[in-house]
């Protein structure tokens, strides 16, 4: 993700400040886009890449000269493919790594033979000879990932036991300070806050959170109709005892 949203972003700079005109219809008609061919923050662009060049993968290696490239607007190409790979990277981390591991390693080596198998011991394989034929241990992105990922869950524990421990100081017979520590598969549930803003005389000034709640009701008794005809949360007094 890194290096290719920087790459987009620089050559994008580069291009909307001083990029020469661009045969767009390829008809020898440059169209100017950057800043210092008289154009200001709302008429600059990067003009797309020329219809001489269709579809065509256009990188700078593939033209005769830096002029013809820039001339057929070879940025536009760049920057976007460099871009949808950032995007990629940074909008769906499970397609962008599918596409490295299937599509563009097997591309890299030159054969789908090097892909990753599909299977949980091919997958295992497919990380002892990657790592065995390029150390990626050693690579500094890989390095980054890493600490990203732990450093992101280190934060996110403490960010939510700091909030938990202001709410609630102390545990009493209604909650516990411990509230907050468990995960949604072992019945974590939010902070109660209904009901929780009152006028002088005790009437209750509905907020957001009774909003929500009114919601959390009806989707309930929905979800489990019968086993919600009568939802407790409905309670507003305690069952009459015969003690």
């Amino acid at each position: 993700m890194i290096p290719t949203l920087l790459t987009a972003t620089s050559v994008f700079i580069i291009a909307f400040i001083a990029a020469p005109p661009v045969d767009i219809d390829g008809i020898r008609e440059p169209v100017s886009g950057s800043l210092l061919y008289g154009n200001n923050i709302i008429s600059g662009a990067i003009i797309p890449t020329s219809a001489a060049i269709g579809l065509h993968f256009y990188p700078i290696w593939e033209a005769a000269s830096v002029d013809e490239w820039l001339y057929n607007g070879g940025p536009y190409e760049l920057i976007v493919l460099h871009f949808l790979l950032g995007v990629a990277c940074y909008m769906g981390p499970p397609v962008a790594a599918a596409t490295a591991v299937f599509l563009i390693y097997p591309i890299g080596q030159g054969s789908f033979s090097d892909g990753m198998p599909l299977g949980i011991s091919g997958t295992f394989n497919f990380m002892i000879v990657f790592q065995a034929e390029h150390n990626i241990l050693m690579h500094p992105f890989h390095m980054l990932g890493v600490a990203g990922v732990f450093g992101g869950s280190l934060f996110s524990a403490m960010h939510g036991s700091l909030v938990t421990s202001s709410l609630i100081r102390e545990t009493t017979e209604n909650e516990s300070a411990n509230e907050g520590i468990s995960t949604m598969a072992f019945n974590l549930n939010g902070f109660n806050f209904n009901q929780s803003v009152v006028d002088s005389q005790g009437r209750v000034i509905n907020t957001w959170a009774d909003i929500i709640n009114r919601a959390n009701l009806g989707m309930e008794v929905m979800h489990e109709r019968n086993a919600h005809n009568f939802p407790l949360d409905l309670a507003a007094v305690e069952a009459p005892t015969n003690g």
